[in-house]
């Protein structure tokens, strides 16, 4: 793949950098200045790719150090989320195609086990690291093998990712266990939207009252600087002022050993206080690190989000080129439909793990924030408090990305579904997402969500069938309802003066045609469209329909489609076990296979599709509407594209 080569920044001591290894002939100061170089590197790469800035920048340091100290490969440093770990690759002997990041056939943008054994275990969600971080640690006691061989684990996590039950979990059994094991606590008070409840308050507290040098200082003198009540004796005040100072006591409770907080970019702190552990600890370890995100490249200390995500941008002034687009975003169409609908209905609540923006929701919260809700990375809890909203009288829209959703699916079953609570999942980023790849994917929301009985589920064609879909889900109260909807912008389409309250369970005729239907749901209808223009100029002229719904069914219109068409082929941006299968089971209930239908469903391959633009994934998943007209052609025999058949 070829890379841009001007503007690269002067960087001769990273330039000799080939393997983590190579750092360890290094003085102190040229470790500083092998940061201070790959800062600058890690800026000029994501400035021609586009993706994560702020997290890298605030790490740099931090992973210099690791990598210092630490013997990686064999040591098994383990990146939370890892949209910080571009400076990690660029020291990893990934450098050379660090400008391939995020592309098709390039790097990933996350740490990914197939790509390089310094990533010795993939992530892209939150909150996964402490408990992969132990499992290496045991697999080393209990004499595992693997090629580089099994040495200490190592988790970076970040205090957003701190408010997931997993983390705490995985602290709670680590500490039980008494294993070897580092955790560090990169505490740069943001996440993706700022952290938000109270273990980032206790974070915050932890620093933001006094110098952390002056409390040290104290905490070694008098028992005469305590209030009166707690002179009562030495231990005591000494127990006491040690949890004030190292602030540590609810880390210590869970069984680790607590060192910090400490200056994430003065390798002057980072590199005695690991070197010390890495020779001292027997047991679980907490050092808790302030950084900051974005740091060293003040667009992105500038930024409300702290550069966390970007397009592609000019390294001086940091504008991002991004290209103008015609259509809204099918996000901001969400967010703004929900606005109005707000307005009207003071009942109606939104809530939102982590992502205020990425959902839509930044509006709503300006404008109503006493009903949204930001619960932090904790999309179980997100669900069930939605649950008990709805089960309290209120409209709650839970509004997640469906790879996220995943992970509070058991509270979708148990409590939503079984109780029948209206609570609306309005699921972003459905179908393939472009660079993120597929640990971002919405694959999987149609067939998780369509099998729970009572559960409505919606898919927009475009921004206009969004609008109506957002205010069918306001005035439903007979269960819960779900609407799907892609990353990125809408059709094009004119948007409606006021929404319609679609009839559930009852689907749309695009066009009317003869021997085959196409039958889709979602956002493939534009392809659906292309390919029939495509057949029309050879003599086919398909039915198109917007099934609008995969549960329930419009069961009268797919029986009609069935029973006047040769064949029938179902379209969507989901996996097996989806839409497709549904209306398979529909027609193989009433019979109609006996009668001689040809049917075919197009959903998405059986493998996990690596990042490249969403319309290079979907060539790849064999959607595009060259592959539908292909598909149309095959199922009506028609041998090859110039041939027709009366």
């Amino acid at each position: 793949m070829p890379e841009q080569t001007t503007n690269r920044p002067k960087t001769p001591l990273l330039d000799q950098i080939n393997r983590p290894a190579d750092l360890k002939s290094l003085s102190d100061s040229q470790l500083a200045q092998v940061a201070n170089e790959l800062r600058s590197e890690t800026i000029s790469a994501v400035s021609t790719t586009g993706g994560h800035l702020g997290a890298g920048l605030g790490v740099v340091e931090l992973t210099v150090a690791l990598h210092a100290v630490f013997d990686t490969p064999r040591d098994k440093l383990v990146w939370d989320v890892s949209h910080q770990c571009y400076p990690h690759k660029i020291l990893t002997e990934r450098r050379d195609r660090i400008r391939s990041l995020r592309m098709k056939d390039g790097l990933s943008g996350f740490t990914k086990r197939s790509e390089s054994p310094y990533d010795p275990f993939g992530a892209a969600h939150s909150s996964t690291s402490i408990s992969a971080a132990l499992g290496f640690s045991v697999a080393r006691d209990l004499g595992g093998v693997v090629p580089e061989g099994l040495g200490d684990g190592i988790a970076v996590i970040g205090d957003g990712s701190m408010s997931a039950g997993m983390a705490f979990e995985a602290m709670n059994n680590a500490g039980h266990l008494g294993k070897r094991l580092f955790v560090i606590l990169n505490d740069n008070e943001m996440s993706i939207a700022p952290p938000v409840g109270a273990l980032s308050s206790y974070l915050s507290r932890l620093y933001a009252e006094e110098p952390f040098q002056e409390l040290k200082a104290a905490a070694k003198g008098a028992v005469s600087l305590l209030p009166e009540p707690f002179r009562e004796g030495a231990k005591r005040a000494k127990d006491m002022l040690k949890g004030m100072t190292v602030g540590g006591t609810l880390f210590e409770s869970l069984g680790f050993s607590y060192i910090g907080p400490i200056d994430g970019h003065d390798l002057s702190q980072l590199l005695p206080v690991l070197r010390t552990v890495k020779t001292r600890a027997t047991g679980p370890v907490l050092i808790h690190v302030l950084t900051k995100k974005g740091k060293g490249y003040a667009p992105a200390e500038a930024a409300r989000d702290k550069g966390h995500a970007t397009a592609k941008f000019d390294v001086v002034t940091g504008e991002q080129k991004k290209t103008p687009s015609n259509a809204p975003s099918y996000t901001g169409v969400f967010g703004d439909e929900l606005v109005k609908l707000a307005a009207k209905d003071d009942k109606i609540c939104a809530v939102t793990a982590a992502m205020p923006d990425g959902t839509g929701l930044n509006l709503f919260a300006e404008r109503y924030p006493s009903r949204c809700f930001d619960v932090g990375i904790a999309e179980q809890h997100g669900v069930t408090f939605s649950a008990a909203l709805a089960a309290g009288g209120m409209k709650p829209f839970c509004a997640m990305y469906s790879t996220f959703l995943q992970r509070g699916y058991d509270q979708v079953v148990h409590d939503v579904a079984i109780q029948r609570l209206p609570v609306r999942f309005a699921i972003d980023r459905a179908g393939l997402v472009g660079a993120d790849g597929a640990t971002h994917a919405g694959s999987f929301d149609v067939g998780f969500m369509a099998n729970l009985p009572g559960m409505v589920v919606m898919a927009a064609a475009d921004e206009a069938e969004l609008v109506h879909m957002v205010a069918t889900a306001a005035a439903h109260n007979d269960g819960p309802i779900a609407f799907r909807y892609p990353r990125g912008e809408g059709e094009g389409v004119e948007m409606p003066d006021e929404p319609q309250v679609l009839e559930i369970g009852k689907g749309r005729t695009i066009q009317s045609g003869s021997r085959v239907a196409l039958l889709s749901f979602g956002t493939r209808l534009g392809e659906v469209r292309k390919a029939a223009e495509a057949l029309s100029a050879k003599g086919i002229t398909p039915t198109i329909a917007d099934a609008r719904f995969a549960k329930p069914l419009d069961r009268e219109m797919i029986l009609d489609l069935a029973t006047n068409h040769e064949a029938l082929i179902t379209i969507e941006e989901g996996a097996v076990g989806g839409f497709g299968s549904h209306v398979a089971q529909l027609l193989a209930d009433e019979g109609v296979f006996d009668r001689g239908l040809k049917y075919r469903s197009m959903v998405l391959p059986d493998t996990f599709i690596d990042q490249a633009s969403p319309a290079d994934m979907y060539k790849v998943a064999g959607m595009d509407a060259a592959q539908i007209e292909a598909k149309v052609l095959d199922v009506l025999g028609v041998a090859t594209i110039g041939e027709k058949r009366a």
